[in-house]
């Protein structure tokens, strides 16, 4: 089991910068992977951001990608989402989720561990 903590939510003007992080419970090692995801009201859950804890690889959602930066401290069991040029339409409650296997993974039911989300809202 591993629970997970987010923190960094708040509100920010559109065109400007947060960073969300995400501390797992217990020690991580390379069978594992982190993602982000976001919820707007009356949407589903998306996904925005994943990161392989091995070799750090990254992959996106064509939304964010070339804004937002996911990166990971292994030494602090913490990911990290730079989120730069924010917009309106990246107002959501983002949840940070994670997995006991080191793949690509896009879809809600492959993560097994979800934190409890923070808001992050954009004005415009």
């Amino acid at each position: 089991q591993v629970q997970l903590q987010e923190s960094g939510g708040g509100l920010v003007q559109a065109g400007g910068s947060l960073r969300l992080s995400c501390a797992a419970s217990r020690r991580t090692w390379g069978n594992f992977g982190m993602g982000w995801f976001r919820q707007a009201p009356g949407k589903e859950r998306e996904f925005v951001a994943g990161i392989n804890w091995g070799d750090a690889a990254t992959y996106y959602n064509n939304s964010v990608k070339g804004r937002f930066t996911l990166s990971r401290d292994s030494a602090k069991n913490t990911a990290y989402l730079q989120m730069n040029s924010v917009r309106p339409e990246d107002t959501a409650v983002y949840y940070c989720a994670a997995r006991d296997r080191d793949y690509r993974a896009h879809a809600t039911h492959e993560y097994e561990y979800w934190g409890q989300g923070t808001q992050v809202t954009v004005s415009s």
